[in-house]
């Protein structure tokens, strides 16, 4: 699953703009200025910085600086700053992407998605018995065709394929699904998401190969 570093001094556009990218398949950590950023950004493995230039203790250009000093994550510069010297200056210490407020979220994704696929050498495919994710397109495929999901659906196999072979507890994944969507999810509807994962990937859903019911313990994805 794609990891996002949001630094942004707006509480509220921040919220909300974690609600979106968790709800599309992204795990996002928010810092609010530039010293947490940093201790987030160093502490931890990102596919994509999203940064303010005014921050309420620095400046975007010296979080970018940095991020970019430390290895080539992709930085896209998210400000109200959106004036020609600006941009230019953001390009010139190496933001790979600017987009001015207000923008439309489904642009700032469009945004990522390609600044991410520059970036990616090889494409991280999560593969499971003719299943297969693309975390970067954010799509599955089944056999080559596209399987249609919800964002919880999408989330939940995530999950599964990330620990394949595992043996995962029904409250293991709900803390798993919990890091991810920050989402409360009741064993009722952990439940009822398992079925339809199984009727969405599975050839026989009512007898399951891939993900398997481990009586007394759990589930698990089994690969092949």
């Amino acid at each position: 699953m794609p990891k996002i570093l949001l630094i942004e001094d707006d509480e509220q556009l921040a919220r909300f703009l974690m609600r979106f990218l968790n709800s599309e398949g992204y795990s996002t950590d928010w810092a609010n200025g530039q010293t947490e950023g940093l201790r987030l950004f160093q502490a931890h493995s990102y596919d994509c910085v999203l940064l303010d230039i005014s921050l309420k203790d620095g400046s975007g250009y010296s979080v970018c600086a940095a991020v970019k000093a430390e290895n080539d994550t992709p930085v896209i510069f998210i400000t109200a700053s959106a004036d020609e010297a600006c941009t230019v200056a953001g390009f010139e210490i190496g933001a790979d992407d600017y987009i001015g407020k207000p923008f439309g979220t489904r642009e700032l994704l469009a945004r990522m998605k390609n600044v991410m696929r520059r970036h990616q050498k090889t494409s991280p495919l999560l593969h499971c018995c003719g299943v297969t994710i693309d975390p970067i397109k954010g799509i599955v495929l089944k056999d080559g065709a596209e399987i249609i999901m919800s964002a919880l659906e999408y989330r939940l196999l995530l999950v599964f394929f990330s620990n394949k072979n595992q043996m995962l507890s029904r409250d293991r994944i709900a803390e798993e699904m919990w890091s991810l969507t920050k989402e409360f999810i009741s064993d009722n509807t952990l439940s009822v998401y398992i079925r339809r994962l199984r009727e969405k990937i599975e050839d026989d859903p009512k007898n399951p190969r891939i993900i398997v019911t481990v009586r007394g313990i759990g589930y698990k994805a089994v690969d092949g």
